[in-house]
């Protein structure tokens, strides 16, 4: 794992968040500033707040609302894990440039993770790029 994680700091650069509060104290928050801080770009999903802005960055309400023109490398999921499948599966059919699909603490489904796999992409469950990345990210 930690090889595969490696491999995902070195070559994401643009993070779809889906389920990013606008609130500074709810974890998705917290997540996306460090990733944003870490010189990713973070890409907003949410859709109580399409059209704002959440750390400077148009909010989308779904996936398939991010234009094309921005290539997503890795989708970050703060939803239940009820809501994964469709996510994935919207993920797939939206998101061309997609390498990852990564899952919070708390938040796992294996066969949604199979059908990215089959379609070739990394799936990294239950765990935090705020925990995870760190140890991978060049020093400053």
């Amino acid at each position: 794992m930690t090889d595969e994680i490696a491999r995902i700091v070195r070559e994401t650069r643009t993070i779809a968040v889906v389920g990013l509060s606008p609130k500074p104290e709810r974890p998705s928050h917290g997540v996306a500033r460090f990733l944003q801080n870490s010189g990713f770009r973070i890409i907003p999903v949410n859709p109580g707040h399409a059209g704002s802005t959440i750390l400077g960055e148009t909010v989308y309400a779904s996936l398939s609302d991010i234009p094309a023109d921005i290539p997503v490398d890795m989708v970050d999921v703060f939803r239940q894990s009820e809501a994964v499948p469709a996510i994935v599966d919207e993920a797939i059919a939206s998101l061309p440039g997609l390498r990852t699909i990564w899952t919070q603490i708390g938040v796992r489904h294996d066969e949604a993770a199979a059908t990215a796999r089959q379609a070739g992409l990394t799936v990294v469950q239950n765990r935090c790029p705020k925990i995870d990345f760190p140890a991978y990210l060049p020093r400053r």
